[in-house]
């Protein structure tokens, strides 16, 4: 019992800080204020020739934006949750659900992140924490998907979080042979994701061997969840560790740059709040950008109406910057010219993660 009134409490504690301040990175950002995309004077194009359309996980979205990892879990978290898919929906983004381990310890909270009544068409990515789905059977695990219908699982890797959160998990084996598992017998893509702390490439090399075959780099610059944890501990050790870690992590733009070129679908998140931050992830060879608490901010502000304003205006930057860059589709932008500066630059695959 104590277990599932913490997770309740837990996803309670999260959805307040993470749309509230003092939960970012102290002295670490994303690193894509490093990226300078070049004017083009001469696009030769019409502004509506523009095609913001791209693939992800087999399906096609109007922009390449998904809504990142939101929440459940409490009754709040199923308002967020209806409103943002319905608004991703409409929009035709892709969203993605907080951790279901609060839905698997209590199936009650179940209904708090079914989106599909107003959201039928959204491209709907679970999420699940990669020591819990080392425990659990694929049935299991394929329940929890088809119970909210879900396209696809993000398997979320988050030893930072866990390590300074009261209680949390400390044993991190077996997790490359839970993806693989999961890789040949879930039946829908799987996504390895992190949670603040951004991948390596030397990690992704390791996932590339599982078989999955796509990424959310989820890095540092945005929300620290160490840092959410840091307001959550009481004992003091927990709070002094949290404390030290607060900034830990490879910036999301660091993040994308190593593993650019790798073949997998990179979800970048981790600190995007806009669309020009999602047309400098695309430019450095991301599939997609995830936009989190941006969106919460809004939703926070101004209920549906705003979150929707909100995503409706990060596509009308993107499809701008396409324009002024001369990208008439996603895969152009691509491959547009760029300039990084310094620390960015320093990040190159061949560089000290290599």
């Amino acid at each position: 019992m104590a277990d599932r009134l913490d997770i309740s409490q837990r996803k309670k504690d999260h959805l307040a800080l993470c749309a509230g301040p003092n939960v970012g990175f102290r002295n670490k950002t994303t690193l894509l204020e490093c990226v300078d995309l070049v004017h083009d004077a001469l696009p030769e194009m019409h502004a509506d020739e523009v095609d913001s359309s791209t693939m992800l996980l087999g399906r096609k979205l109007a922009a390449p934006i998904i809504v990142a990892a939101m929440t459940g879990g409490t009754d709040r978290a199923a308002e967020v949750n209806r409103d943002i898919a319905r608004a991703a929906d409409e929009l035709g983004l892709a969203f993605g659900l907080g951790s279901q381990r609060a839905m698997f310890v209590r199936p009650e909270t179940t209904w708090t992140f079914q989106i599909r009544d107003v959201a039928p068409n959204v491209l709907l990515l679970g999420n699940l924490g990669v020591v819990q789905a080392r425990t659990m059977s694929t049935q299991q695990i394929a329940d929890l998907c088809g119970a909210v219908g879900a396209n696809a699982l993000c398997i979320h890797l988050n030893p930072a979080m866990e390590i300074v959160q009261p209680g949390g998990d400390r044993d991190f084996s077996n997790g490359l042979e839970t993806l693989a598992r999961l890789v040949a017998e879930l039946g829908i893509p799987v996504v390895a994701k992190e949670t603040g702390c951004g991948l390596s490439r030397r990690a992704a090399e390791r996932i590339v061997a599982t078989g999955v075959k796509a990424v959310d780099t989820s890095g540092a610059g945005g929300t620290s969840w160490v840092a959410v944890e840091a307001h959550r501990a009481v004992d003091e050790d927990d709070k002094a560790l949290a404390e030290e870690l607060w900034d830990w992590g490879i910036p999301t733009g660091a993040s994308v740059l190593q593993l650019s070129g790798m073949p997998l679908e990179i979800i970048a998140t981790g600190g995007l709040k806009s669309g020009s931050d999602v047309a400098r992830a695309v430019a450095l060879g991301a599939t997609c950008g995830g936009i989190a608490a941006a969106v919460l901010k809004a939703h926070k502000a101004g209920g549906y109406e705003g979150a929707k304003a909100f995503l409706h205006r990060a596509i009308l930057v993107v499809r701008a910057i396409m324009l002024l860059c001369g990208c008439r589709t996603v895969d152009a932008l691509r491959r547009t010219p760029r300039i990084l500066h310094e620390p960015l630059a320093s990040w190159r695959p061949e560089g000290p993660l290599r």
